[in-house]
């Protein structure tokens, strides 16, 4: 069974006087474990998929399907629940809160959801380590590098062990070295987590590392053959 399922989705929007076709009918499964890549020209949709996927808005028509269950007819409480617990987002910038450290940024994700405190901080100094920031955990972000903000970004999204993991552009705003370390880290983590995985980029750095990488245009996915590594 696919960690996260796309099926049928339709998202249109307003373009002057006419009405621009994002996705027709749109339908994708990503197994558990899979790291998928999508691609696609400004404007074509690529955002608005992710969102969707992250139950983050609904579409038109069509359904999500996170672990099986699906969201279609769910209310927003319940889509709001099911998304703190199973999916984990990497945003583009780590929009990482000025006044709390490495460690509290992911302790607030674990609060919010009700984890006791102390077994939060344990999984925090957890998840820092494993993406290498085991000696940051109390830098602020105006301490850290970009490279560093977007690890503890990255372990942010992994607090509530979710099954699913989205990235939104998560390695534009970096320097190509650091684009392939984060990258890597990123699928590494897809991978021994089992978790479904949609990466949106323009870089080819995600593309080295994916089991899979699709094209998004004029409503449709395509696939694409896999980035020279």
């Amino acid at each position: 069974m696919s960690g996260l399922e796309l099926v049928g989705l339709h998202i249109a929007v307003p373009d002057g006087e006419h009405t621009r076709i994002l996705l027709d009918g749109v339908d994708l499964s990503v197994a558990a474990g899979e790291v998928v890549v999508l691609t696609g020209s400004s404007g074509s949709g690529k955002s608005s998929l992710l969102a969707v996927a992250g139950l983050l808005r609904r579409p038109a028509a069509g359904d999500v399907l996170v672990g099986g269950t699906s969201t279609e007819h769910l209310s927003e409480r319940r889509r709001t629940l099911l998304r703190k617990q199973h999916i984990g987002i990497v945003y583009q910038s780590a929009n990482l809160i000025p006044s709390l450290t490495a460690r509290e940024q992911l302790e607030l994700v674990a609060h919010v959801n009700g984890v006791k405190r102390r077994v939060a901080r344990d999984r925090a100094a957890q998840l820092l380590t494993s993406v290498g920031l085991v000696h940051r955990l109390d830098a602020l972000p105006g301490q850290l590098s970009g490279g560093e903000r977007q690890r503890v970004g990255i372990a942010r999204a992994l607090m509530s062990e979710p099954s699913v993991l989205l990235a939104d552009e998560p390695t534009a705003s970096l320097d190509p070295d650091l684009a392939a370390d984060i990258a890597a880290l990123i699928a590494d983590e897809a991978h021994r987590r089992e978790l479904a995985t949609i990466i949106v980029t323009h870089d080819d750095a995600p593309g080295r590392h994916a089991d899979r990488t699709l094209h998004l245009a004029a409503g449709a996915l395509t696939e694409r053959p896999p980035v020279a590594s």
